[in-house]
């Protein structure tokens, strides 16, 4: 894990948060907020707060529902219910998979929730849209706040290597907008069982990849499915990592000019190409919001053998059937080349507060509550994993296997693309770059016309930088 951090560390400080456009957001009828003076210290220089603020409220929150829930039900519900006990302010919960389609509307008519969990990377790119509109408050103070109920402040409790980078401080002006809530790596998710039964060993490069695939088909099995394209970010960013190393991660997730045109560029191509071959034909119809299990399901049934997906994937198919002796599994992507690492990228989720938000000093004391020891030990309850000093030595059973593929070999791959402003005709990251891949397997896209397409839009995207 110490290796894990000090890598977050290093790379982390050169990348910026994924943007995405194609569309305004339903917020988009309050006027950006102004920069608050008693805010505008840097993430690494906190700001002192005498004593929280007298309480208010109620304050609404708006959270994604999500595999932590299904793992512990009612997650949620207990922290609010513990933030209230602590501080009198009580907590209206909307707690949807689907949160974007719940609240959108009522945003779009400027009722906005007072503090929003929501990660970047997901279709709607609602938290995207909301960084980009600069419609995020300023937290900055938040981490020089007391947490409620103890006497720690919250710098004193969220791990140093995570403030400070570009996941938190999008703007680049050393001011907060997005406190780091938890924390996953990302990986190649697998039934070591049947690797046990069969012999096979998990491939070190991608020729021994390619190798297990032929292994596989020749038994009915496909190498690999993916939940939504939404999962191919994490999967990319690996996959640059360890094609090229960080010099040309960092000058692709900028969308240095001719990036995509250099060895490295078309190595990347020429993997997910191949891999379109050997994966599940039926896994872009089920590429969606809804249908996406049925694609996770493919693992535990034996029907494919890999897909990428975060630490949070066993509590969200816990109930599902599986075959006889199913056992998880989960691996780095494997390397570029003999005597390369492998890559695994570190996905971390964010809790902010809108701009327009009606409460917004309750609403900051709720982010500072959720760095206290309560909340910490309730989200454990369904594998949440939170960035906080110690929190490694919480860990058990499968969480302890997976936050150790660091500890392995792996190289730790934190950064995201550079935002971009809205720009008519150019979508999204995930729109622009991995939807297309739904084609690929299908047969209705071809080689060329993702590259292209590809290139075209990472130049588009580095013309209109939000940050030059």
């Amino acid at each position: 894990m110490k290796k894990m951090l000090s890598l977050l560390l290093a790379s982390a400080m050169l990348l910026s948060l994924l943007a995405a456009c194609g569309g305004a957001p339903a917020a988009q009828t309050n006027p950006p907020a102004s920069d608050n003076p008693s805010s505008s210290q840097g993430a690494d220089d906190p700001v002192e707060s005498e004593k929280p603020a007298a309480p208010s409220g109620p304050i609404k929150l708006a959270a994604l529902s999500s595999g932590y829930e299904t793992t512990y039900p009612g997650m949620w519900k207990e922290v609010c219910d513990a933030f209230t006990a602590e501080t009198g302010i009580e907590v209206q919960l909307t707690l949807e998979k689907n949160l974007e389609d719940v609240i959108g509307p009522s945003m779009q008519g400027g009722d906005y929730p007072d503090v929003v969990l929501c990660a970047t990377g997901r279709g709607p790119a609602l938290t995207e849209n909301f960084i980009k509109d600069r419609q995020i408050a300023d937290i900055s103070d938040v981490l020089g706040m007391t947490i409620p109920g103890e006497s720690a402040k919250v710098s004193d409790k969220v791990m140093a290597d995570v403030l400070g980078t570009n996941a938190t401080v999008p703007y680049g002006d050393g001011k907060t907008y997005l406190a780091p809530m938890f924390y996953a790596p990302c990986g190649l998710f697998y039934n070591a069982g049947l690797f046990a039964e069969k012999g096979w060993e998990i491939p070190k490069t991608w020729d021994e990849m390619w190798e297990l695939g032929d292994k596989a088909k020749a038994e009915d099995i496909d190498l690999f499915t993916y939940p939504t394209t939404g999962y191919f970010d994490a999967f990319f960013y690996a996959l640059m990592y360890s094609v090229g190393g960080p010099d040309f991660f960092n000058k692709a997730t900028s969308y240095a000019e001719g990036v995509w045109d250099t060895p490295e560029g078309q190595q990347c191509f020429e993997i997910v190409n191949k891999l379109a071959s050997y994966t599940a034909k039926v896994t872009p119809a089920q590429a969606n919001e809804t249908d996406f299990s049925q694609n996770q399901q493919l693992i535990l049934d034996n029907k494919a053998l890999f897909c990428p997906n975060g630490t949070w994937l066993p509590g969200e198919m816990a109930e599902a059937p599986r075959a006889d002796g199913f056992e998880w599994g989960m691996c780095a992507l494997p390397a570029a080349k003999d005597g390369g690492n492998g890559a695994s990228y570190s996905f971390l989720e964010q809790i902010w507060i809108p701009s327009g938000a009606a409460n917004i000093d309750a609403a900051k004391q709720f982010v500072a509550f959720m760095y206290s020891d309560k909340a910490v030990d309730i989200f454990l309850k369904g594998g949440a994993v939170q960035p906080v000093n110690g929190i490694v030595d919480k860990l058990e059973g499968d969480n302890k296997y997976f936050y150790s593929i660091y500890d392995n070999g792996a190289n730790a791959v934190v950064g995201v693309f550079s935002p971009y402003t809205s720009t008519p005709g150019l979508g999204s990251n995930r729109e622009e770059f991995f939807d297309p891949i739904n084609g690929l397997i299908s047969g209705s896209t071809t080689l060329e016309q993702w590259t292209s397409r590809f290139k075209e839009a990472s130049d588009l995207m580095r013309e209109n930088l939000l940050i030059k």
